[in-house]
């Protein structure tokens, strides 16, 4: 896998924080949850194509509706993203689910109850 440089680091943050307004200020789609937020952004070194990860606060509908209204306004989204970030190519987008913070949530909820029920047996014991 290739190093990142700084020049393509330094884009992937512009990008993301770009698509981040669009989302918040732009997107009137109701099929976009409110709860929306882009994780992380992966443009490729020719600036050509762009993988947007994006997590949903919500459950599997919701997250499903999303991804689905984000495909269908990725037009709009391209055109304010050329429209504010000036790049030769402006890339097209593919938005990708990321269920990292709800793996997240999920693994501490289960090492909280864990470590609770080992309370409970210390003090059973005592």
């Amino acid at each position: 896998m290739r190093k990142n440089s700084i020049k393509n680091t330094r884009i992937n943050t512009e990008v993301q924080r770009e698509l981040s307004n669009i989302l918040r200020n732009g997107i009137k789609d109701p099929r976009v949850a409110p709860m929306t937020s882009i994780v992380a952004v992966e443009v490729a070194p020719d600036l050509k194509t762009c993988k947007a990860y994006v997590s949903v606060f919500g459950d599997k509908k919701a997250q499903d509706d999303t991804i689905q209204g984000l495909q269908s306004a990725e037009g709009f989204i391209r055109r304010e993203l050329a429209r504010t970030l000036n790049m030769r190519n402006t890339p097209e987008i593919r938005f990708i689910m990321d269920q990292s913070i709800e793996y997240g949530v999920n693994m501490t909820a289960k090492i909280n109850e864990l470590t609770k029920n080992l309370k409970n047996e210390d003090e059973e014991e005592s």
